[in-house]
């Protein structure tokens, strides 16, 4: 095997209130984010045309959904603006890059393959859940690794681009959550699909997680790939009104970035060429792991994330694979129950994993 990369993302941790939280993250990433929004920014004026100030304003009007829904969100992007010199409207652009998008402009690109491992396929009986992430190219160099510790919700530890305040990761409560896009008619006000993944992770069990995320108005939709230390895994395939859950079949759970499930599949708006290499890495990633059933590891779970085969449709995307300019930006695998993440910057095939856990007491400062 070619010599693995050890470069890695930023790492911070922050605790105390979801405002201060916001803040800290703001003022020690400012750099970052403000980079991350001008990025954001400009793609959402090439697409939507208009000013700046009306794509502030369109973002400001999906927070009437995120204080009834989850109001912690706002505290934490107030704290965010502060602290990275953004206005509010900038800071709420920043977890909205695909809503802010016109509909006829909202082309999905092949990105992100989930996978599950319940402790009947796992060598050593834990429950393990991950995600190849394959974004925009330019993300490589806009990521980090945050651990907040809210006073009064659990911890989590993510991977996320900078400015985002939800993506995918675990919590300190023994369930992780992993998302991918899914692509539908009939997108709206309501909550933005990123902050849906850490409403699951307000959770300690997968069926109380699942109830979180039905219980909100979705803006947009979104497949959540979710474990817990009991060893439930469950997919669940969503619309902005629908959705469907998906279980493990012989311990082992695979998804992509097509809708599965036989009740959703009218559902589906990606085209041909988008379809095919979402179906491809799904079948390889359900095939790899249903070899392994029985015998995974953390390893081997890191092994198969690196998988080049079918290329141009293969697990772990390099820069110039395929006509889109998307890349595995970074992977993550969860051990809810350890509450561990492994995180390899970039794609697996060609960079090492580093192992993270919580550190943080919640007594602590920011740091």
């Amino acid at each position: 095997m070619t010599s693995l990369k050890n470069d890695f993302f930023p790492v911070f941790r922050f605790a105390g209130s979801h405002r201060a939280i916001g803040r800290a993250y703001g003022e020690s990433c400012r750099a970052l984010i403000r980079t991350h929004h001008a990025r954001a920014e400009a793609g959402v004026l090439q697409l939507r045309g208009g000013s700046a100030e009306q794509a502030q304003a369109q973002a400001l009007a999906y927070r009437p959904h995120v204080l009834a829904g989850a109001a912690f969100f706002d505290e934490e992007i107030q704290g965010l603006a502060e602290g990275a010199g953004l206005t509010l409207g900038q800071a709420y652009l920043l977890q909205l890059r695909a809503e802010l998008s016109p509909s006829q402009s909202r082309r999905p690109e092949p990105e992100c393959t989930t996978l599950g491992v319940a402790p009947s396929a796992s060598a050593d009986g834990q429950t393990y859940a991950g995600q190849i992430a394959d974004l925009p190219t330019p993300y490589l160099d806009l990521g980090v690794v945050v651990e907040f510790a809210p006073d009064d919700q659990p911890a989590v530890l993510m991977f996320t681009p900078a400015g985002q305040l939800s993506y995918i990761g675990v919590n300190d409560r023994g369930l992780c959550c992993f998302a991918n896009y899914l692509h539908c008619d009939g997108w709206r006000m309501g909550m933005p699909r990123y902050f849906l993944s850490r409403i699951a992770m307000l959770e300690s069990r997968v069926d109380a997680a699942l109830a979180r995320v039905r219980g909100v108005t979705r803006a947009s939709s979104r497949n959540l790939l979710m474990a817990d230390a009991a060893g439930t895994i469950v997919d669940l395939e969503t619309t902005v009104t629908r959705d469907a859950a998906l279980s493990p079949q012989g311990g082992v759970l695979a998804h992509a970035n097509h809708y599965v499930s036989p009740s959703l599949h009218s559902e589906e708006r990606a085209s041909d060429a988008f379809l095919h290499n979402s179906q491809q890495r799904q079948a390889r990633m359900d095939a790899l792991l249903r070899e392994g059933a029985g015998r995974h590891t953390i390893e081997g779970l890191q092994t198969i994330a690196r998988d080049r085969a079918g290329w141009p449709h293969c697990i772990s995307r390099a820069p110039g694979d395929g006509q889109e300019q998307v890349m595995s930006v970074a992977c993550a695998i969860a051990a809810p129950a350890a509450g561990q993440l492994w995180v390899a910057k970039g794609p697996p095939h060609a960079h090492a994993f580093e192992a993270l856990g919580f550190t943080l007491s919640r007594q602590g400062a920011a740091a």
